[in-house]
This record gives structure tokens, C-alpha cells and sequence, in this order.
């Protein structure tokens, strides 16, 4: 009987070892590193509407599961496969299993940082978010072309260019074209702070007629220094009711590159935008007006001058004058440097 009871015992050890191994063997396929790839990290995007079954496909092409039994068993037991939730989302080398489908099945997306700046129309702007974010570039400018949504905004198809403040922005990567703009009618008032709007109405002007004025500058000099007091001639201008006489305007009205030199043919074009023949702002932006410059127009110096030009170092820098006379002298200046580095139209 001892021997009997003996053998019994060392039996069930053995089934006890035997079962302590297949559950640590479980354990560590779901808790262990579950992924085959090298690198730090690889990211997953689940587009909306996708099944559990395209799921598991992405998966298995980023080499981040390496037993698709046990993925789909635990997927199930955790009730994930009917709860897909779409997004980007970032998979760290050596991630379980278990950790994998937490993510997942909590949503925990990672932000795509988007930057704009340097933006000339909306077909660019709709352009780099559809190559950042989930929605195609077409969904987008459907979207800031739609009147229900400039309305909204209180803008108009000349003006909507300006609700967009150039930045650096975080946004799920599912984010949709009308939740883009919400968040950026948020940004827009955050930025157009009581300060700003008072500063404004100093001019004169309302946020978009500042956007507007500060697209011009904008296009006239990349030179931070010099742009405020190129705000000033302009507000100058605006004042005593003399013609902005603004070449960007021009060379967006004929849809002419910034380095094209103006004619004088070109200031008979019939369009809002030719501020040669009208007189006030154009109808709207001419491009995406940065930071920097709409606060050069909120803080323009006071001045009495009327005229500048490029200089003729070609420095990028302006050259200002109180007379149309001394203007004439600095243009020529410029004219003739342009000429002998052989820049024509």
C-alpha cells in the first residue's frame, strides 16, 4: 500500500508539474513579447469601418503577433472582435499580447502632430492633411468650400482661408474634415483673444480685414523687422483712402508667381484683388497669414510713410519714403539691379 501511495503521489506531481508548465507556456504566450519585428516601434492604422478580420491582416504584415490562435482566442474572450475601434496606433517592440489587445480594444490611438505654415489656398491645406490624417484631400476642401460651415464660422469662401491659424496641432488620426474645423473655429477664437480683437478695432479692422492686410505683408517679405512697418504703409494708405497698390494682390489676381516682375499692362486686370484699381482691402487672403505677421499688423509703429520697395541689394529687406519722389528713386534703384542680374518677366 505504502508503494502504491507513493507511486500515486509522484504522479500527480507530475500532472501538477505538468499542468503548472502548460499554464506558464499560456501565460507567456499571452504576457510574454508577442511581436517579431526589430525596430523600436511600428505603427498600426485601422481604418474606420474595418473588420476584426483586417485587423488581424495589418498585424501580421507589421510582424506584431506571432500566434494568431492565440490572438483571435483572446480577442474573443476579451470581446474585441465586434468592437473595433479605428486609429493610429503605436506597437512597441517586445509588446504581449494581452498588452496589444488592451490597446486596442481601449481606443488608446496615438495624436499625429500635423504643422502648417507657408500655405498660399485651401487645395494646399487639403492636400498636407490628407497626408496626415485618415480623410483624402478631397473630403477635406469639400469641406472648407462648404457655405453651411463657412457660415457657421461666420466667414465667407474669400475669408474661410483665415479661420486656420498656421501651428503645430495634435489630432487623432480619425479625425474627420467637420471635426478638423470645429477644432480650428476653437484655436481661431483662442488666438483672436480680447488683446487682439482691441487692437483690431484700433485699426479699424475685424479679425478677417486683418488676416487679409497681414496675407499682403506676408507675401511682400519674409523679413520679420521688416514687417510692421510695411503694416504701416499699408494702414497708412487705408486711411487717407489712397490704393493699397499692392503687387502680391496683383500677381494673385493673374495667378503669377512671387518672383514675377509687374507690368504696368498688368494693373489694368479686372478683379477685386487688383488693389491698384480699387481702393481698400480685396475681398479676402491671399494666402494663410502666419502668426508673426498678423501681430505685425496689430502692431504696426505709426508712421507717415506711404511708399516702400525691395531694396536693391536684393537683401530681401525694404527701403521706405514719405514721398512718391523719393519712392521713384529707390524703385529705379531696384529696377536697375533686377535688370543687370538679368530677372525679367
Amino acid at each position: 500500500m505504502a508503494k502504491r501511495s507513493k507511486k500515486w503521489r509522484v504522479v500527480a506531481l507530475c500532472v501538477l508539474l505538468g499542468m503548472g508548465a502548460l499554464g506558464y507556456w499560456a501565460w507567456h504566450r499571452i504576457n510574454g513579447p508577442a511581436t517579431k519585428f526589430t525596430e523600436e516601434n511600428r505603427v498600426l492604422y485601422i481604418a474606420t469601418g474595418a473588420d476584426f478580420q483586417r485587423v488581424v491582416d495589418s498585424l501580421k504584415k507589421l510582424e506584431a503577433i506571432t500566434d494568431e490562435e492565440s490572438f483571435r482566442f483572446l480577442c474573443e474572450r476579451k470581446k474585441y472582435t465586434q468592437r473595433i475601434r479605428p486609429g493610429r496606433y503605436r506597437i512597441a517592440r517586445g509588446m504581449s499580447m494581452n498588452a496589444l489587445v488592451n490597446m486596442l480594444r481601449a481606443g488608446e490611438q496615438e495624436p499625429v502632430r500635423v504643422t502648417f505654415s507657408n500655405i498660399d489656398h485651401l487645395p494646399e491645406l487639403a492636400g498636407r492633411l490628407g497626408r496626415s490624417l485618415e480623410p483624402d484631400s478631397i473630403a477635406f476642401l469639400q469641406a472648407f468650400l462648404d457655405p453651411s460651415l463657412q457660415e457657421k464660422a461666420g466667414l465667407s469662401s474669400e475669408t474661410v482661408i483665415s479661420l486656420f491659424i498656421p501651428n503645430t496641432y495634435e489630432f487623432w488620426w480619425t479625425t474627420t474634415p467637420a471635426g478638423f474645423i470645429e477644432r480650428m473655429r476653437l484655436e481661431h477664437e483662442d488666438f483672436w483673444d480680447q488683446e487682439r480683437r482691441q487692437k483690431a478695432r484700433a485699426h479699424g479692422l475685424s479679425p478677417a480685414e486683418v488676416a487679409t492686410l497681414a496675407s499682403i505683408v506676408q507675401a511682400e517679405t519674409m523679413k520679420a523687422v521688416d514687417a510692421p512697418q510695411i503694416a504701416g504703409v499699408y494702414l497708412n494708405r487705408l486711411r487717407i483712402g489712397m490704393p493699397l497698390q499692392a503687387d502680391p494682390t496683383l500677381k494673385f489676381a493673374l495667378g503669377l508667381d512671387t518672383l514675377n516682375r509687374i507690368l504696368d499692362r498688368d494693373k489694368d486686370v479686372v478683379s477685386p484683388y487688383n488693389t491698384y484699381k480699387n481702393r481698400g482691402l480685396p475681398p479676402g487672403p491671399i494666402n494663410m497669414p502666419e502668426p508673426r505677421f498678423i501681430d505685425a499688423v496689430l502692431d504696426a509703429p505709426e508712421s507717415d510713410y506711404l511708399y516702400f520697395c525691395a531694396r536693391a541689394d536684393l537683401s530681401g529687406h525694404s527701403d521706405f519714403a514719405r514721398t512718391y519722389e523719393q519712392h521713384l528713386v529707390n524703385a529705379r534703384r531696384y529696377q536697375r539691379a533686377l535688370n543687370e542680374r538679368k530677372i525679367y518677366r
